[in-house]
């Protein structure tokens, strides 16, 4: 029963990654709570399970989107690349700091994402574009900050980056859905040399898990591609708002927790 409860959230995660990013915020909270009692009591190894998992979805997902959607490779491939460098740093970081001071900061940042994009139907006007000339230098420097932030802490990642590609560089909601989903799968697999390394990875579950979950990122990412821009952009928007829901409430529990 735990495998059928892991696999159908490791689907359902697939399917909402491939479309608008944010998969985690469901396949690792599913992690915590259905696994066998005392295999959660290292955190570490959940994180490293749940990384295996969705890279395998995510690899498929961006197969999909390289096959249907033209790529602004000049920007994807540097921001990648860099990316998988600072994923690693981060990663090594967290082990001596603590990130839960980050959770106020994202909350507040989502609220912005979601703000703008809810007020912007198209691609926002709101923000100038960035000169093709240094179009390469600011997806390096997109590349260095989410890379870091995505080892370090993590949640939110794929939808800030949706969020700049749209904003800042003037793709579309599908344009940077995929180009976001490449950028994933940089960090992602810095996390998977990172975690197995140091054997830190359920394989028994992670394996079942990332065939369901490319099974529900290929339908997610046919569909993005599909129904076009919009239809990401809504998707992103219930990804964002359940994001800060659940920040939201992590934060009160702490809270309540610190109040005698």
């Amino acid at each position: 029963m735990t495998m059928v409860l892991l696999c159908s959230f490791a689907f359902l995660a697939g399917f909402v990654d491939a479309v608008a990013g944010g998969g985690g915020l469901i396949q690792l909270p599913a992690l915590f709570l259905f696994l066998p009692h005392g295999a959660t009591s290292v955190p570490a190894f959940v994180f490293g399970t749940n990384k295996l998992s969705s890279i395998c979805g995510t690899a498929v997902a961006v197969i999909q989107y390289s096959q249907k959607v033209k790529l602004p490779w000049r920007i994807v491939y540097p921001a990648a690349a860099t990316a998988f460098g600072f994923s690693i740093l981060g990663a090594r970081l967290v082990s001596a700091l603590k990130p839960e001071f980050l959770k106020p900061i994202v909350v507040i940042l989502l609220v912005f994402v979601a703000f703008f994009t809810y007020l912007n139907k198209g691609r926002p006007s709101w923000i100038s574009r960035i000169t093709a000339n240094r179009e390469v230098i600011y997806a390096v420097m997109t590349g260095a900050g989410l890379g870091f932030y995505d080892g370090f802490f993590g949640p939110g990642t794929g939808a800030f980056l949706i969020f700049i590609f749209v904003g800042f560089f003037g793709f579309d909601f599908l344009i940077a859905s995929a180009s976001a989903k490449i950028v994933n799968l940089a960090t992602n697999l810095a996390a998977v040399i990172y975690f197995g390394s140091h054997g830190l990875i359920y394989y028994e579950y992670a394996l079942p898990m990332g065939v369901c979950n490319v099974a529900g990122s290929i339908i997610g990412s046919r569909l993005a591609i599909l129904k076009g821009s919009q239809f990401v952009r809504r998707i992103f928007l219930l990804v964002i708002s359940g994001l800060i829901l659940k920040l939201v409430w992590d934060l009160a529990r702490v809270y309540r927790q610190a109040v005698p």
